[in-house]
């Protein structure tokens, strides 16, 4: 299986923010991390981030696979796991999360799009939405050991924190030595 060429995030024009955790290398890292784990299921996996977030349901599926497959899947954040990159981080084995000295991580809820929806499909997207939140919210709580109440108030807002500040919260495990 081919590995392919290391991807970037793009911005399409009209965006807003670039996009990383897409359908399509969501896909790719899902089928690579089953693959390795069908070849040598005793050697551990390694997933860098450096991810601005991008969409919730590839990012859930890269989280399910990684608690799925039988190696150990190390995070490590170098530059930024913000949004979803924090989810991935997060969802790392326990003790094999790693931020490098200078990374920065960021949390807040799940966001949608309700521009040119209908008032029926806006009430369905919503209820949707807060479904997401509640499986996010879940995760984070028990990946952190952090009180519920404490993750759905920092997740009302963008909590931008330091390698270190994310240690203590129990986004990562470790902070690496410079």
């Amino acid at each position: 299986m081919p590995i392919g060429v290391p991807k970037v995030p793009f911005r399409s024009p009209g965006e807003e923010d670039a996009s990383w955790v897409d359908s399509e290398i969501s896909n790719q890292l899902i089928g690579l991390m089953i693959y390795l784990s069908i070849e040598d299921d005793t050697q551990d996996l390694y997933l860098f981030i450096n991810s601005p977030g991008g969409w919730v349901i590839p990012g859930v599926a890269l989280y399910d696979t990684m608690q799925f497959v039988q190696p150990d899947v190390h995070t490590i954040c170098m530059g930024s796991a913000a949004s979803m990159g924090s989810f991935i981080l997060v969802g790392g084995e326990i003790t094999k999360r790693l931020a490098f000295p200078h990374a920065w991580v960021m949390i807040h809820q799940p966001a949608g799009s309700f521009s040119e929806v209908a008032t029926g499909e806006f009430i369905l997207e919503v209820g949707e939405l807060l479904k997401l939140r509640e499986t996010l919210t879940r995760v984070y709580v028990q990946r952190t050991g952090k009180p519920v109440w404490v993750v759905s108030e920092d997740m009302e807002r963008d909590v931008f924190m330091s390698a270190t500040e994310a240690q203590a919260y129990g986004i990562v495990d470790l902070v690496a030595v410079e």
